[in-house]
């Protein structure tokens, strides 16, 4: 049985950290971004399993490789936990590159877990899966509200931590279609970070949430998500000459959490202006529409 699955990366622009509690459904953060339409493809094969051979799978990367697969391992874990029978070769196709705040692990997570419930049979409702890796991110601490967001796709604000089913959001419909634009420089440990700076995030991003429910302005989205990243002290002298050069040109933008990574969400007329801004500086420049579909089967 083979079975495929995408899920949209996301950015969070600016977020409230709600990790207080037991029950890791309820954890998760407030915030504000979206999903786009490059993300991770995940294809999983199943086989019979040699009873002699212990493994009961095996994980490929292709696109942007990276060297951490505890997301993968623990969604992998749970859902073989009673199974004995199979043998899982799991394929992650990346398009975007791990670790600059575009929700990497998060769409690994998801993607994996949607194609695993259909090649298992498992019958869980795409409800149950998502709460699987919302569970993964939150253990693995690579991350909080991804899931939640990227299950969803578009413009998005978490008005309620917690995985699908359980948090909450309100969608922002912008008055134009608008491309996102994304240059990175270098990657952030989340989990380093959520170690160090969460008492510094909490105030302010949950301010900044209140405010952008009343609002639903995707130019204060990103505003905001600026003073956000220099509130809490992640923005370099290359960011922002990024920034200045793009403000100085009338355009918007903001800052991936977590990664040295500058995003602008542009109409069709500002596109050309603005790539040709990021590609002056030495980073990796990615050019998306803005994906409204959400986490699905392939």
């Amino acid at each position: 049985m083979i079975a495929s699955a995408f899920c949209p990366a996301h950015i969070t622009g600016f977020f409230k950290a709600e990790l207080d509690g037991n029950d890791p459904n309820r954890l998760g953060s407030l915030g504000a971004g979206f999903s786009i339409q490059k993300g991770v493809k995940t294809t999983v094969v199943l086989s019979s399993r040699n009873p002699s051979n212990t493994a009961k799978f095996h994980i490929q990367i292709k696109g942007f490789k990276t060297g951490d697969v505890r997301v993968s391992e623990y969604v992998l874990n749970e859902f073989l936990a009673d199974d004995d029978d199979h043998f899982v070769d799991v394929v992650h196709e990346l398009d975007v590159p791990v670790g600059y705040g575009l929700g990497c692990s998060a769409a690994v997570a998801l993607s994996l877990a949607l194609a695993l419930n259909q090649a298992l049979n498992t019958g869980y409702s795409k409800t149950d899966v998502a709460q699987i890796a919302h569970l993964a991110e939150i253990r693995c601490k690579t991350g909080l509200g991804d899931v939640l967001a990227s299950y969803h796709g578009g413009f998005e604000i978490r008005t309620k931590s917690g995985a699908p089913g359980v948090g909450k959001l309100e969608k922002i419909e912008p008055k134009q279609k608008l491309d996102a634009l994304i240059v990175c420089f270098n990657p952030i440990s989340t989990k380093k970070f959520l170690g160090e700076k969460i008492s510094l995030v909490n105030g302010l991003g949950g301010k900044m949430v209140q405010e952008l429910i009343k609002s639903k302005d995707i130019n204060e989205f990103q505003d905001k998500s600026i003073k956000f990243a220099r509130y809490i002290k992640i923005v370099t002298p290359k960011m922002e000459k990024v920034v200045s050069e793009l403000r100085k040109n009338g355009i918007k933008c903001g800052v991936a959490l977590f990664g040295e990574t500058i995003f602008s969400l542009v109409p069709c007329s500002e596109k050309k202006k603005a790539l040709q801004i990021l590609e002056k500086y030495d980073g990796f420049v990615l050019s998306s529409k803005i994906d409204n579909s959400g986490a699905r089967l392939d």
